[in-house]
């Protein structure tokens, strides 16, 4: 399974904005976007101005970083999302939305995106009963994700249940702290999607 393996601080000194990739450490003193906000490499300390293929590109880039998949990855999305009916940016960031990892982090039960994939591809996780290992699996209206039985007392769902207290949990998801499980009420709307993230220049990327 291809996934990226560098230092991911600098993904966010690329972009020019913090993509909190790493947790916690994001909002504390230590993040290296706030003590070194210029992008990476012996040039980095200059912006050019960029055209409208530049934005376009760093947006794909940012929203392609921000739910942590790869190039083609992202590109089969895109198609997915421009087959279905509707607007086809909103489709996009749901498909996104809605992928095990993504879920389990916005239930709270991970701190970053890399955290859930590698709980969620280490088999701490059940869909609708069924033990599921695919981080890109696309879970839908309806379906109960929970911690198995078996894992909940490991370390990193002990944590969990002590900062769900304040996890603020999407309107389209469901939690209970208790057992560690949640639901999906329904496909996330637009409004309930990252706001930041500006999927219509995505659209035009790749509509060139």
């Amino acid at each position: 399974m291809a996934r990226y393996t560098d230092a991911v601080c600098r993904l966010c000194r690329r972009e020019g904005t913090k993509l909190f990739l790493k947790g916690s450490r994001c909002y504390s003193k230590k993040c290296a976007f706030e003590r070194r906000p210029t992008p990476p490499g012996q040039h980095g300390v200059r912006r050019r101005k960029m055209g409208d293929y530049g934005i376009q590109l760093r947006e794909k880039q940012k929203v392609r970083r921000v739910y942590r998949v790869l190039e083609k990855q992202f590109q089969n999305y895109f198609e997915v999302a421009e087959s279905h009916p509707g607007v086809t940016g909103e489709n996009l960031l749901r498909l996104l939305e809605l992928r095990l990892d993504n879920v389990v982090f916005r239930m709270g039960f991970a701190q970053s995106r890399d955290q859930a994939r590698q709980l969620v591809t280490h088999g701490h996780f059940a869909v609708n009963g069924r033990a599921t290992n695919i981080a890109s699996f696309q879970a839908k209206p309806g379906d109960r994700v929970e911690v198995r039985e078996s894992h909940r007392d490991r370390e990193p769902f002990k944590l969990a249940k002590e900062t769900l207290r304040s996890h603020q949990t999407p309107e389209w998801l469901t939690v209970d702290a208790v057992t560690l499980a949640g639901s999906i009420v329904s496909a996330p709307r637009r409004d309930q999607m990252p706001m930041e993230l500006n999927e219509q220049l995505v659209v035009e990327y790749y509509s060139r």
